[in-house]
């Protein structure tokens, strides 16, 4: 395999995620800023595990954009690529967190920087020297950031990156569900590998169960497919097969960033193999999926996506 300056490069939204932190003496809510955003989120887990990581995207220069610009220097993610704008504000989501851990989320985004992102600023040295690309979806409900994720995906293929899609799924930032559908599934022939979460299966495949929709996805190109299991763990196949590799049992504190967690160290190992992806075996990749359930297992059990992504040290403990 040739040696690579990024193992992992992201492109798709870095936010402000003002997360629910209890109540104060007159029971008003209180949040905290923290840095989020689920293709910057990924990278941050992989940075913590050990790997190599850039970030492509759009924030304002504003207070948060510039929070954020520091985030990534101090994660060691690299941040040539994030761009600051003078004329958009930087994108805020506000996460509520019931006493199971869920969350529901409202966002201020209308427009957001991260849907301002132009073609013509995209790192082509960074997008060149990046062994995996990695998108989301919340970058194709508008344009002209639509319009870059494609362009990005196009030529990180012809650079010869591996190309992982997660789709994840926000229902209020799209203006439908059917437009959501159409523009989620217009990028898996581009992807070798996908992360989708249970919820997510029928949206993306049309199916309710996690096998039928991994062999679909297969079907249209896809290499590897994990479908996260949510406490049961996660269902990783190949056109091999497929099988399910339960989860860890940890006191669930925050589940924000946790599929971001799970796939940072997902992507982290798939960086670290030597083999082509057609060569990983399924033992080789259940392996993968339970060090990466680890990782979400111990993401959990803090406030916050960023501030809560371990190092190869804890997840190495817990196996």
């Amino acid at each position: 395999m040739n040696k690579t300056r990024f193992d992992i490069t992201a492109f798709g939204e870095m936010l402000i995620d003002f997360t629910f932190q209890g109540f104060n003496e007159k029971e008003q809510k209180l949040f905290s800023q923290n840095a989020g955003g689920a293709p910057a989120n990924v990278l941050v887990a992989a940075s913590k595990l050990g790997a190599s990581t850039a970030f492509l995207g759009k924030a304002g220069n504003d207070i948060h954009g510039k929070f954020l610009k520091e985030t990534l220097e101090k994660e060691n993610v690299d941040n040539t690529g994030f761009v600051l704008s003078d004329d958009v504000f930087t994108t805020l989501a506000f996460v509520d967190l019931n006493k199971q851990g869920e969350r529901t989320f409202s966002f201020a985004r209308k427009p957001g920087a991260d849907t301002m992102m132009e073609k013509e600023e995209i790192s082509l040295p960074v997008l060149k020297n990046s062994h995996i690309f990695h998108i989301g979806s919340l970058s194709l409900t508008d344009n002209p950031s639509k319009e870059t994720t494609l362009y990005a995906l196009k030529k990180a293929k012809d650079f010869g990156s591996i190309i992982s899609y997660d789709p994840n799924y926000r229902d209020s930032l799209w203006e439908s569900e059917e437009k959501a559908v159409k523009e989620m599934r217009s990028v898996i022939h581009y992807a070798d590998i996908m992360k989708i979460s249970d919820e997510e299966i029928r949206l993306i495949t049309d199916e309710k169960d996690p096998e039928a929709a991994a062999k679909k996805l297969i079907q249209q190109g896809v290499k590897v497919v994990v479908v996260t299991l949510g406490a049961k763990g996660a269902f990783v196949a190949t056109k091999d097969g497929g099988t399910v590799v339960p989860g860890f049992e940890s006191k669930v504190v925050d589940t924000t960033g946790a599929g971001d967690a799970f796939w940072g160290g997902f992507l982290f190992k798939i960086s670290r193999s030597e083999k082509n992806l057609k060569e990983l075996t399924l033992e080789e990749l259940e392996d993968f999926t339970r060090f990466a359930n680890a990782v979400a297992s111990i993401c959990v059990q803090g406030y916050g996506a960023i501030a809560s992504m371990p190092t190869i040290e804890n997840v190495n403990e817990i196996m």
